[in-house]
């Protein structure tokens, strides 16, 4: 018989392109076809997302007719509470087979496997989602190994299926090994890494095929299945850029952000001064969150750079505001640094083209790196190089390692590449701006945005 596979993956909320994905779609789906997305369909820096937990992402789902989804990182970040509110309002299978709680209990409404019939074929439908490491506590969240996992999902279902499909979450590279030393596995679609394959690649004996990111392609697949093994007759990458977006998808998302903004506007509470922004001078936003990862993780010093946010908060704080100024989803952090390495960092920070450099790196949702901003330190400067930077009143030293509380980007090096010569990194699950919202809201910490912490002028004294 045959049977088509028509896949997406990491579409990350780009629901213009995913409108156009659905048209494409539509055209090439019939009786013999399934339809599976890769995980991190559902990027909640959407005020779609936001604004109703996630049910906006279940209604497009539902519309385009998939028949199941993995789990990705996206899907998960922003907590259980929401994965188990989305998951258990589904039509569409959301799949996992190594994601469990915390203590080890199983997620309400996710499944570890699917079996769907097609012409009397059984299919079965798993997936993999990837291990978050330090993240995993904050999120309660437990990630079993997914090779360990993949192999007890095929045994437990045994006898049950004639093909099997997984949806790896995991990266391009692992899946490989999945298919190098997994027998069994018949058509494995990657996401997480943003691969985009001109042709599938058959690895032995299972038929891989990844379709890049933000809905700019659809894959499909055609197979036949005789005699129990199945062969790949024929395959096409879809570009969206040209097709048709489907009016109904764009009614879909113009209701849930009706709702999102609905529920996601209403001010929390009005500011008693403006937080402007700005990318490349210090600015009173972004030593605001500065000042409030210091006191919030008890560090040295507090550093973030202000590409972080988009855009000032001038008359009140509300959910939408804080989503539009700072979308992405990054993590309070600590890590210990030494003073040498923090002056290097800060010294680039005073060109202009390093802060308007491209900042992108996981996790990021903006556009330049951005200026660094300091708490619990005073730079002193000329322009182009630094004189002294001083903690209390004291300069810093070289060789001495300092706390410091920032964002896993700055972490990873991201935006400073310098800065990824630290150690000891600790992760907190809540995201960055929930310390916009919690400090904006303190007159002390409003009022001290204001104090500049770089001076210039080589006669000052720190």
């Amino acid at each position: 018989m045959k049977l088509k596979i028509i896949h997406t993956n990491d579409v990350h909320s780009h629901y213009d392109n995913f409108s156009r994905a659905v048209s494409l779609i539509r055209q090439h789906k019939d009786k013999h076809t399934l339809l599976l997305d890769g995980g991190d369909f559902a990027d909640f820096k959407s005020i779609e997302l936001q604004g109703t937990k996630g049910m906006a992402a279940i209604e497009l789902l539902s519309e385009a007719g998939y028949d199941a989804l993995t789990i990705g990182n996206n899907e998960i970040f922003n907590g259980m509470e929401t994965l188990e509110y989305m998951a258990g309002n589904s039509t569409v299978p959301f799949i996992s087979n190594n994601l469990l709680k915390k203590d080890l209990a199983p997620i309400e409404g996710v499944v570890s496997s699917t079996i769907i019939e097609k012409d009397g074929l059984r299919i079965l439908i798993t997936g993999s989602s990837p291990n978050l490491d330090e993240f995993n506590d904050g999120l309660g969240i437990h990630v079993s190994d997914y090779k360990t996992a993949l192999q007890t999902e095929l045994e437990r279902k045994r006898g049950l299926f004639d093909l099997c499909v997984v949806l790896s979450h995991i990266g391009t590279a692992a899946d490989q090994k999945l298919a190098e030393e997994i027998e069994g596995i018949d058509v494995l679609i990657s996401a997480h890494d943003h691969q985009l394959y001109t042709e599938p690649r058959v690895i032995n004996g299972t038929i891989c095929n990844s379709a890049g990111s933000f809905g700019e392609h659809v894959g499909v697949l055609e197979l036949t299945v005789e005699n129990g093994k199945v062969t790949l007759t024929d395959s096409s990458m879809l570009s969206t850029d040209k097709a048709e977006a489907s009016s109904r998808i764009a009614d879909i998302l113009a209701t849930n952000k009706e709702k999102g903004v609905k529920n996601l506007s209403q001010p929390l509470y009005t500011l008693k001064q403006p937080l402007w922004h700005d990318v490349v001078e210090e600015n009173p936003l972004a030593n605001l969150i500065a000042d409030g990862l210091k006191d919030l993780l008890q560090t040295d010093i507090g550093l973030i750079n202000s590409g972080i946010a988009h855009t000032g908060i001038f008359e009140y704080v509300s959910e939408k505001k804080l989503i539009e100024t700072c979308p992405s989803p990054l993590n309070p952090t600590t890590f210990e640094i030494k003073g040498k390495t923090l002056k290097v960092a800060l010294e680039q920070s005073l060109d202009a083209q390093v802060c308007l450099a491209d900042g992108r790196g996981p996790g990021f949702r903006g556009k330049y790196a951005g200026r660094l901003h300091i708490s619990g330190a005073t730079v002193l400067h000329d322009g182009y190089r630094l004189i002294k930077v001083s903690i209390t009143g004291r300069e810093i030293e070289d060789e001495t390692w300092y706390t410091v509380a920032s964002s896993d980007y700055l972490q990873r090096g991201s935006g400073y590449p310098v800065l990824a010569d630290n150690r000891n990194p600790v992760f907190k699950p809540e995201y960055i701006r929930n310390v916009i919202r919690e400090y904006a809201a303190k007159p002390t910490f409003l009022k001290q945005t204001t104090n500049g912490r770089w001076i210039k002028g080589a006669d000052i004294l720190v």
